[in-house]
């Protein structure tokens, strides 16, 4: 099957809930309104739909392949680099000055998903670069920059984060790769990194390495930590590419999904050492680093959305295409398709509502994170700069679980037949797997809700998140339709246990830390299911306006009949977690290890 991007959905949720006029108001911004995204986002539709698309499949089958160091991808995909390149896609939320678009991300964002949801492991290749140029971009010197980001964001070159180490997966503190200062002032590196992806390949004419690696004396732990560009080709004065750095891919990974995607092992140094540069100033490595994983954290959590659109798109096909048995209510005089089962409506809603109220969610927090990096008004700022990073951990951590979830349920709607290969929808099963775990894993992303964004402000944050959420319930109160109001009902619910858990997390966080951190997951799910809750809520309050004014009335009523879903089904389990966490946290840590 092949995909559809879902403009519509996408544009509701850029126009009425980012709030794309606002955003068009920020200085730089000018050109950034709904229509420019209509025509980027159509235009981007195409793309993906009939380039990326086609082939997804074709890399899963033929994927990637690595021998005597050479990285061969998928046939076609060098071919599909060149016109995305050509295209501009790379540049577009990255400044002018440096050949970019400059257009927000409230714009970026639906892009990205659209090219996950068409190819996510050709998507990878891009979503690391934006990383590396969103850490040049701050940390990087003018002498750097100069050299590097132009080719950077054309696509010309493209960019890796190189953290992990075999000693050393997500404790970074535990990173040994060497970095010798030289007379020059660059730095020779050596180590081994492990699990880069995109570390080798020939779509692009260089790879810009971003390594994390200890000068020499440098303190322990992760204060002794710095980064540095470590070129595949080293660069000329004049700008023109000169001899092989030293380093190498010495294998790939064979992996359960993501397949077309090389997820390499790097060797640095075995002939001399290569030759990296700093970026930034010694020791402050992992700070800058955190620029980088913050912006793939999110583009992960895109991920998850994307490869929920598309496993649900496949599964509305099947089951609307497959004929088995007579409708239980008796509508059909025979077998008819199976999306007239209550319970396969069940489960297509279910794949439905999730991906639209994460779609929602991360929609709102782009917003966010454009007033942060471009209002004038620094109180302002600060305060969305705040409420993204709250939302981060949300985005990364609930949307890639939630994907799990639907594409588990993709492969059974299919029943039989989504086990079989041939079928597609077991790649997007597996595909979806590796979500939860780069770029750290949803633990992970769960120890940062609870400590740095939860118990360092007392809640605060949290807080008045909920005091927004409950001015969205009066609205929804005072509408008065049994939809708004079943979904205000339940917001509340979801509401008050959220702010019962934000407390217990505020008050245990430092004092009793195996409780407050036995609960971080589910606080984490919680948190983002009941932050979609309200950005669905919210939906259902612009659609009945829509109505009213007789505007796309199919769409509209689908859109508060799956809010009204939404709260009725997946927001009703936020109570239930927040029982969980705030009584259950001993019986997580009771059983004596030995027991195990």
């Amino acid at each position: 099957m092949s995909y559809a991007a879902p403009l519509k959905d996408m544009l509701f949720n850029i126009k009425y809930l980012a709030g794309i006029d606002q955003i068009q108001q920020l200085p730089g911004m000018q050109d950034a309104g709904l229509d420019t995204a209509q025509a980027v986002l159509e235009e981007a539709a195409k793309f993906n739909e009939g380039v990326l698309s086609p082939l997804n499949w074709a890399g899963d089958q033929n994927p990637t392949s690595w021998k005597d160091g050479v990285v061969t991808a998928t046939p076609g995909f060098k071919e599909a680099f060149q016109q995305f390149t050509e295209a501009g896609w790379q540049g577009l939320q990255h400044p002018v000055a440096y050949g970019g678009q400059g257009l927000p991300k409230s714009i970026g964002a639906s892009v990205g998903e659209m090219q996950n949801a068409a190819n996510m492991s050709f998507a990878l290749l891009p979503l690391l670069a934006d990383g590396a140029i969103e850490a040049l971009l701050t940390a990087g010197s003018p002498e750097l920059n100069a050299i590097y980001l132009e080719k950077l964001v054309s696509g010309q070159w493209t960019g890796t984060m190189d953290l992990t180490e075999p000693q050393a997966g997500s404790d970074l503190a535990a990173v040994r790769t060497r970095a010798e200062p030289q007379p020059d002032g660059t730095y020779k590196i050596a180590g081994t990194k492990i699990f880069i992806t995109w570390g080798e390949h020939e779509l692009a004419e260089n790879i810009i390495h971003l390594v994390l690696a200890r000068v020499n004396g440098a303190p322990a732990g992760v204060k002794g930590i710095s980064l540095f560009v470590v070129p595949k080709f080293m660069v000329n004065a004049d700008g023109t590419l000169g001899a092989r750095n030293d380093v190498h891919c010495v294998s790939i990974e064979h992996k359960l999904g993501i397949k077309a995607s090389p997820t390499c092992v790097l060797q640095y140094g075995d002939n001399g050492g290569a030759a990296g540069y700093l970026v930034g100033q010694v020791n402050r490595g992992l700070e800058y680093m955190f620029i980088m994983m913050n912006a793939a954290r999110y583009g992960v959590g895109v991920q998850g959305i994307a490869i929920a659109e598309r496993a649900y798109q496949k599964a509305v096909q099947f089951a609307t295409d497959r004929i088995q048995s007579r409708p239980v209510d008796g509508s059909l005089p025979a077998a008819g398709p199976i999306i007239h089962h209550p319970d396969v409506k069940r489960m297509l809603m279910t794949m439905r509502a999730y991906t639209e109220g994460c779609r929602a969610l991360s929609s709102v927090a782009a917003a966010a994170y454009d007033v942060a990096h471009h209002s004038p008004d620094a109180e302002v700022a600060e305060q969305n700069e705040t409420i993204y990073e709250f939302m981060v951990p949300l985005i990364k951590g609930f949307s890639t679980e939630m994907s799990q979830e639907v594409t588990s349920l993709g492969v059974q709607v299919h029943g039989g037949m989504g086990f079989i290969e041939e079928t597609g929808c077991a790649q997007y099963y597996r595909d979806s797997k590796i979500l939860t775990i780069y770029e750290g894993t949803t633990a992970i992303q769960a120890n940062d809700l609870v400590g740095r964004k939860t118990a360092r402000d007392g809640g605060q944050t949290a807080k008045a998140l909920a005091l927004q959420v409950e001015t969205t319930e009066a609205a929804l109160t005072a509408l008065a339709t049994p939809d708004a109001l079943a979904v205000a009902k339940r917001l509340a619910a979801a509401r008050l246990a959220f702010v019962d858990v934000v407390n217990f997390m505020a008050a245990n966080a430092k004092s009793n830390p195996n409780d407050a951190y036995a609960g971080s997951v589910p606080y984490l799910m919680l948190a983002g299911n009941f932050m979609a809750g309200w950005q669905m809520g919210r939906a259902l309050l612009v659609a009945h306006e829509a109505l009213q004014r007789g505007e796309d009335t199919a769409f509209m009523q689908a859109k508060i009949t799956t809010a009204r879903f939404y709260a009725d089904h997946i927001l009703t389990k936020v109570p239930g977690l927040r029982d969980s966490i705030v009584d259950g946290a001993g019986s997580v840590t009771a059983l004596a290890l030995d027991a195990f």
